[in-house]
């Protein structure tokens, strides 16, 4: 008597023939972006999509949980979004085809949309997802009408004598068989395709071959800049260790030998420049403070470097720009853009630059190698373009940038503050002397002063290391006599204009967050 098998193992098999399916879409889309046009992933271009309309309380949430990692998130739930409904699709084809191949053309189309409108897609940038939607749609009806005959004959059986046990052999053989192979050349030909894409499009090597002009003007570290305190940042911050917040996906790969600036709109003349157009206006180091508008009371989404540019206005004057702009919306090569108001940018006091060098060496690539935009006071989202290709001289009453009609201001000066580093909340200290100690900044203008207030006593001023310039972060330090059991540190920062610190809490959006760090300290 022929063994009989249940409905429900035909849906699991069902379900594996859409995964197979969908790999296989993957993997022919990643194959032919190779040959085709690299910007041809579905993955990625979905991914970045998914970055461009998911609300902005999603994005904080993405960043306050997993920070420089979000993007490894997002493309882990976009895998596991593609392997159910893949499943689904498959089930679907099962029990009332052909709505899995339906389902799959719908994935396609959406893939194909995705990539066509992405910053520098073409019609050929959508081959590849055509070409793998046609793959994965062929293969699931192949597998589901393999599928659909042994199950007809096994389920009809009833655990009767099987009298086409051979052709049910056959059909149970090749759904098998193919789902093996196709699955198992899929991983292949797509994890490969992926790791050449990435390996023959880095451009790591040419920026470590890269030579930048020396500077003809460095930075200074006065005496006393860095206070030498166990937990406190350091003045500057390694390139390791500097925050990475953007909407790239994956880091794009631009050579310094076709690399082009444009600066265009409201201009006397348009201007292109190439690298080393740029490099030869001569380059100088600046030391300046990004904050993220991110950036949560007490948080860490700020760094200090020094940095190696050609300051804004010098790039802009060679263009000439016409009277009533007040805007420069600054365009990324992935189609990024921020507003930066034009007085930020053109205002002889004010360092804004155009940075080709972080720390001593070339922008790495995840900091925008090779050119992107620094500029003092105002946060990232509004003016630290990375990956820089095109400055076009306009209006806010004309232009919106990226995070705009997200829910954020145009314009964001940046909210001065400060911050413990230590002692940090959930590590007990012991009773005694220690150092209550962190960083305080308010750019463009400085720290005067940091006050320090344990429970409910008294401010205190604590002490401030020497500034590098107005632009910087500085540390601060306060000795305290702990005593045993649980205490609230507060600290507030009062800048040179001689204003204090806001402390009603704001949230990030729309123009950053506010309000003075209170931490819970536990000394035992």
């Amino acid at each position: 008597m022929a063994k009989t098998t249940t409905r429900a193992v035909f849906w699991l098999w069902s379900a594996l023939a859409g995964v197979v399916s969908a790999a296989v879409f993957l993997a022919v889309a990643e194959a032919l972006a190779l040959i085709t046009d690299r910007n041809g992933s579905p993955i990625l271009a979905v991914g970045g999509f998914v970055i461009d309309i998911v609300p902005q309380p999603f994005k904080e949430f993405a960043i306050a949980t997993f920070g420089e990692y979000d993007k490894i998130a997002l493309l882990v739930g976009l895998g596991l979004a593609v392997l159910i409904a893949s499943a689904i699709a498959g089930v679907l084809q099962f029990l009332k085809p052909p709505l899995g191949v339906i389902a799959l053309v719908i994935a396609g189309v959406l893939s194909v949309a995705a990539i066509v409108t992405r910053a520098g897609a073409s019609a050929i940038s959508a081959i590849p997802a055509v070409a793998g939607t046609v793959a994965s749609c062929l293969l699931l009806w192949f597998l589901i009408f393999r599928l659909r005959r042994w199950a007809a004959v096994d389920l009809e059986a009833n655990g009767s004598a099987d009298q086409n046990d051979s052709a049910k052999n056959v059909d149970r053989r090749t759904f098998f068989a193919v789902s093996a192979i196709a699955g198992a050349s899929a991983v292949l030909v797509g994890v490969g395709a992926r790791v050449v894409n990435v390996a023959t499009s880095s451009i790591d090597s040419v920026r470590k071959a890269l030579k930048l002009p020396a500077p003809r003007s460095t930075v200074s570290i006065p005496a006393g800049a860095e206070l030498d305190i166990e937990g406190v940042s350091s003045l500057v911050t390694s390139n390791e260790d500097f925050y990475r917040v953007d909407t790239a996906l994956t880091v794009p790969s631009i050579d310094p030998a076709s690399w082009r600036l444009k600066i265009t709109g409201m201009v006397d003349e348009d201007v292109e420049l190439s690298f080393d157009d740029l490099t030869a206006m001569g380059l100088d180091e600046f030391a300046i403070t990004l904050t993220c508008v991110s950036n949560e009371v007490g948080g860490d989404l700020l760094g200090n470097a020094i940095w190696l540019g050609v300051p804004v206005r010098d790039v802009l004057r060679k263009a000439g720009v016409k009277s009533g702009a007040d805007m420069v919306l600054s365009r990324s090569v992935d189609g990024y853009t921020a507003s930066t108001p034009l007085e930020s940018l053109t205002d002889d006091g004010l360092d804004a630059i155009l940075a080709v060098g972080m720390n001593g060496e070339p922008l790495p690539l995840e900091h925008g190698f090779p050119v992107r935009m620094v500029v003092p006071g105002l946060y990232g989202y509004v003016s630290a373009t990375k990956w820089l290709t095109e400055l076009k001289v306009t209006t806010f009453a004309e232009d919106e940038a990226y995070w705009t009609p997200r829910g954020y201001s145009a314009k964001a000066p940046i909210k001065f503050s400060s911050r413990i580093d230590t002692p940090r909340p959930g590590t007990p200290i012991t009773a005694g002397r220690t150092a209550i100690a962190g960083m305080a900044w308010a750019q463009t203008v400085g720290i005067e002063r940091v006050e320090v207030k344990i429970d409910d006593g008294d401010w205190q001023n604590a002490t401030t290391s020497e500034p590098i310039n107005n632009d910087t972060w500085v540390q601060w330090y306060l000795d305290w006599d702990a005593e045993p059991g649980t205490h609230y540190v507060s600290v507030r920062a009062v800048n040179k204009n001689g204003d204090l610190q806001v402390v009603e809490r704001a949230p990030i959006a729309p123009d950053g967050s506010a309000g003075w760090q209170r931490t819970l300290v536990t000394v035992s």
